[in-house]
């Protein structure tokens, strides 16, 4: 296993970490993740914030991870397996705004933004125009407030 930081210039490609396992691989864009905790609470033994590195892909069967992944809304996480096979979007596509704003795609996505043109499977785009990482919600404007994810918080 392990923790590979890519870093190259803004316009290429976003900051991506990845996690190298025997049956599949675990990329995590940290700009993007909006602490949902899907991972978190899907499999503990797998990510864990209070560990180094805090993706463990082989703690778990390749496919639970891949289920795992597939929860997190923002992105943010994302899967390769070993046999080179790839995320398949759902179908139809579904779009959801939620009460503050933000909209929550999943599907056969083409996102342009800052590092162009992306195929996405999952994502949430900013609705009020606030985020500093455009056009992904980054929680930095009036979106961040109420907790949308939290029923008491709304």
């Amino acid at each position: 296993m392990t923790d590979r930081t890519s870093e190259r210039a803004p316009d290429e490609t976003p900051k991506l970490k990845e996690y190298e396992g025997e049956g599949i691989t675990v990329t995590f864009e940290p700009r993007r993740c909006l602490h949902a905790a899907e991972c978190v609470h899907g499999l503990p033994e797998v990510f864990d914030l209070s560990r180094r590195p805090w993706v463990l892909p082989d703690a778990a069967e390749a496919g639970l991870v891949a289920e795992v992944v597939r929860r997190c809304p923002s992105g943010a996480l994302q899967y390769h397996p070993a046999d080179g096979s790839v995320e398949h979007p759902d179908s139809p596509t579904s779009v959801r705004r939620t009460p503050s704003g933000q909209l929550v795609m999943r599907g056969d996505l083409l996102v342009s933004g800052a590092y162009g043109d992306r195929h996405e499977t999952r994502v949430m785009l900013c609705g009020c125009g606030a985020s500093g990482n455009r056009p992904y919600c980054d929680h930095s404007g009036p979106c961040a407030e109420p907790d949308d994810d939290v029923p008491e918080a709304r």
